[in-house]
């Protein structure tokens, strides 16, 4: 054994994905994964920087480390992922006593730059954006059983006004269908029976190569032998297109939810956060959504409190949610990103406006939330389980094809496995109930 490793991982799932990959590396060189801290001869943060709350975490635990490296001068501490993309050596002049700073577009250059602070110990800046080349073939320590991440792409074209993204990841750049079903069947043959396909816009995936769209990627991975369930995020309304709808209808595999994320209700919002389309056109495209597939369960991203909203935009928000009625929402604050065109935008919304609008936005989600979850009263659903309850041993927890969390007593069942549940005790976050033999 070379040594131990620890990565800490905040932001979405393609940070995950990514992680998995830097893992893989790490355990490649001969390193082993340790959950102390105190322990690790290499600890790794991949970190976010789309909200400040999560840049304030990473500078918490940026000086958590510090102490540790007291301890263990010969520790080999480094800061990957978007925050490290945006800062770049203003860390280490912020915190010296971190090693490497590592760019999105790097992922593939872990293992090699370890070693040679291990030889050397000189400091390690790369946060070159990544040019069109993908780096395939990476060793993936997963951190899951039964679920895999895939990324299909990277970047963003996009552009939201408030979003950081676009600047920290790049252009799309999309892997070839070749690749990623290829992935896809050596996690089947690892005993993974679900996949997630990712990118900052699936919809768009393959505009750049034009060797498959997403809704052939779709079809070919849900083709591979063996793969029970095919999810994917996240979709931009602007390019979910009949042809995909129409494959997610006759696909096998292809789990019935899918995540179109809204950001705001009115078309003035809508036009400031650069968001391409109009209320019209997303509800167009929701309904389309539902007449092709009833029983599909549809959730979405809203921002409260962009630069400029008025107490009309908001009324206006929650009469579009009233409208939409999905299943649930993701809500946030706008979070002012420097960097970005919305962060010198006029009429800033006070905190307390935001919290106040928050509330009531969350208040109406939850009823609707529950009031979809009170029909499945008496349902029979299949549930994948995912391991046990947080709160209770006694208690499965797992989930449906529309990625509702199901709650039942535990049984003879074994993770991984899928079983049939009829819903008991519907509640507004999750569905209760118990096992049809």
């Amino acid at each position: 054994m070379r040594g131990r490793y620890k990565i800490l991982v905040y932001g979405c799932q393609m940070n995950i994905a990514d992680a998995e990959r830097m893992e893989g590396q790490l355990q490649g060189a001969g390193y082993e994964r340790t959950e102390e801290m105190e322990t690790a001869d290499v600890i790794l943060i991949n970190t976010c920087c789309v909200r400040e709350t999560a840049e304030d975490k990473v500078y918490g635990k940026i000086g958590e480390i510090k102490k540790i490296k007291e301890k263990n001068p010969k520790l080999i501490f480094g800061i990957a992922g978007c925050m490290a993309q945006k800062e770049g050596d203003n860390l280490m002049r912020r915190a010296p006593h971190i090693d490497f700073v590592l760019g999105t577009g790097k992922v593939q250059e872990l293992a090699r730059i370890v070693a040679e602070i291990e030889a050397e110990h000189s400091p390690v800046v790369d946060v070159t954006l990544a040019d069109k080349t993908i780096a395939e073939n990476l060793p993936v320590a997963r951190g899951g059983k039964f679920s895999a991440w895939v990324p299909i792409m990277y970047g963003c074209n996009n552009y939201c006004t408030y979003c950081i993204v676009p600047y920290v990841r790049g252009r799309e750049r999309s892997r070839a269908p070749e690749e990623i079903v290829a992935e896809v069947r050596r996690a089947v043959a690892e005993g993974y029976t679900e996949v997630t396909l990712l990118g900052q816009n699936v919809n768009s995936y393959g505009k750049d190569h034009k060797q498959a769209d997403f809704a052939d990627l779709l079809r070919m991975v849900d083709e591979v032998e063996g793969i029970r369930r095919v999810r994917f995020m996240t979709s931009h309304p602007k390019d979910i297109s009949d042809k995909l709808i129409d494959t997610i209808k006759n696909g096998q595999h292809i789990c019935e939810h899918i995540h179109l994320p809204v950001q705001y209700g009115s078309n003035r919002i809508l036009k400031a956060m650069n968001r391409v389309y109009t209320v019209e056109k997303y509800r167009e495209r929701a309904q389309r959504v539902r007449e092709a597939l009833p029983n599909a369960s549809l959730t979405t991203d809203l921002i409260v409190g962009f630069p400029g909203e008025t107490d009309e935009d908001f009324a206006e928000m929650l009469a579009f949610l009233r409208e939409m009625r999905y299943d649930s929402a993701y809500t946030f604050l706008y979070s002012k990103r420097s960097g970005t065109p919305a962060a010198t935008m006029e009429c800033q919304v006070s905190d307390d406006v935001k919290h106040a609008r928050l509330n009531a936005l969350m208040e109406e989600q939850n009823a609707i939330s529950r009031a979809i979850n009170d029909r499945l009263r008496g349902a029979t659903l299949e549930v994948m389980v995912e391991g046990a309850s947080k709160n209770d041993p006694t208690v499965w927890s797992g989930r449906t094809r529309t990625n509702k969390i199901v709650l039942f007593p535990h049984g003879a069942e074994c993770e991984g496995d899928f079983v049939q549940v009829k819903i008991t005790q519907p509640q507004t976050w999750v569905l209760k109930g118990e096992i049809i033999s």
